[in-house]
């Protein structure tokens, strides 16, 4: 008797397959149960998301693994720490209309939704009101209006939520919708999918981005280069080959890549894999993650030994997003 056909998971499969349970996850990776209690507490306020091929990176019965200490809830979060705050970059004071936030010249960003495949720790949005963001029919019609209203908007960038937890089809139909609008010149994906899910990178979408007249770029997110394994590289591979610019930024985490090494390290493997080192940013000072947070004096001088050993193109700009201001603050320069 044949065996049967093994097809491939699919990335909608995958995607189903997320594993939430903080008890699960440790007995998986073979963690300590003192973990558990901390992690059931916290996972109540910002519930624990991880998906397969994210997880099968992480080393098992290492509490300190990078990718784990970037999923796994723990007491810390339950902290009450001065200046963190549930919105901290004030995104609700650039919010004109429901599922867009407008806050520099030129560019506009639209939450398509408030689903992630993995939901990281440290993430700002972690208390975003996405259920009052919705993006139902009428609310886009409200989007495309404002858009088309403001000639000076040339840029819109995808963002969520992930916004490529969305099908093809819809993303399509957006984009089509978008590039109906003559002003717009640029299309930016904002998303963790190709690193955290590389399977979601497939021809079909590929090719709905290499339809579109606008020109895309896709900014990845990758703080670690364990992530970075040969799906990854794929993933990237279908992108770039289809003359999309691919960008990564990174967040500067405590206990996670706060070394010279692994962020040099990180740099060249996404170089490597045809990914340019964009941003490198402090820490949001969202409540809940004040654990990760490192001061900006230490993150300085981690810039300058890192310029020391890299080329410039392989330095990404360390920097801020302060509410209020018309770009991202750079925190460091080449004449410190």
């Amino acid at each position: 008797m044949h065996s049967p056909i093994q097809l491939p998971d699919t990335w909608q499969t995958l995607l189903s397959q997320t594993l939430e349970s903080p008890e699960a996850l440790l007995r998986y990776l073979r963690l300590p149960d003192s973990l558990l209690a901390g992690a059931n507490r916290a996972s109540l306020e910002f519930a624990m998301r991880i998906p397969r091929p994210w997880l099968d990176r992480i080393e098992k019965g290492n509490p300190d693994d990078p990718l784990l200490r970037q999923v796994l809830p723990l007491a810390e979060e339950l902290d009450e720490v001065p200046g963190f705050t549930r919105d901290p970059l004030e995104e609700s004071h650039s919010n004109p209309v429901d599922g867009l936030i407008h806050k520099y010249n030129g560019r506009v960003l639209v939450i398509l939704t408030g689903a992630c495949a993995i939901n990281c720790r440290y993430c700002f949005r972690r208390h975003f009101p996405y259920a009052e963001n919705r993006l139902g029919p009428q609310q886009w019609q409200n989007i495309l209006d404002y858009i088309t209203a403001d000639p000076s908007i040339t840029e819109v960038i995808f963002s969520g939520g992930d916004p490529l937890v969305s099908s093809d089809s819809r993303l399509n139909q957006l984009i089509t919708d978008l590039e109906q609008i003559p002003h717009l010149a640029r299309l930016r994906i904002h998303s963790r999918l190709p690193v955290v899910l590389p399977q979601r990178i497939t021809e079909s979408f590929v090719n709905v981005l290499k339809q579109t007249r606008l020109k895309v770029v896709t900014v990845i997110h990758s703080n670690h280069p364990q992530e970075l394994d040969s799906h990854v590289a794929t993933a990237v591979q279908r992108l770039t080959q289809a003359g999309i610019t691919v960008l990564n930024q990174a967040v500067l985490l405590r206990g996670i890549n706060d070394s010279v090494t692994t962020l040099k390290t990180l740099s060249e493997q996404l170089f490597a894999i045809g990914v340019l080192p964009y941003y490198l940013f402090t820490f949001d000072p969202v409540k809940g993650a004040a654990h990760f947070d490192l001061p900006d004096d230490e993150a300085r001088q981690l810039m300058r030994q890192l310029q020391d050993q890299l080329p410039g193109y392989l330095v990404p700009r360390l920097a801020r997003e302060i509410p209020g201001r018309g770009s991202k603050t750079l925190l460091f320069t080449d004449q410190e």
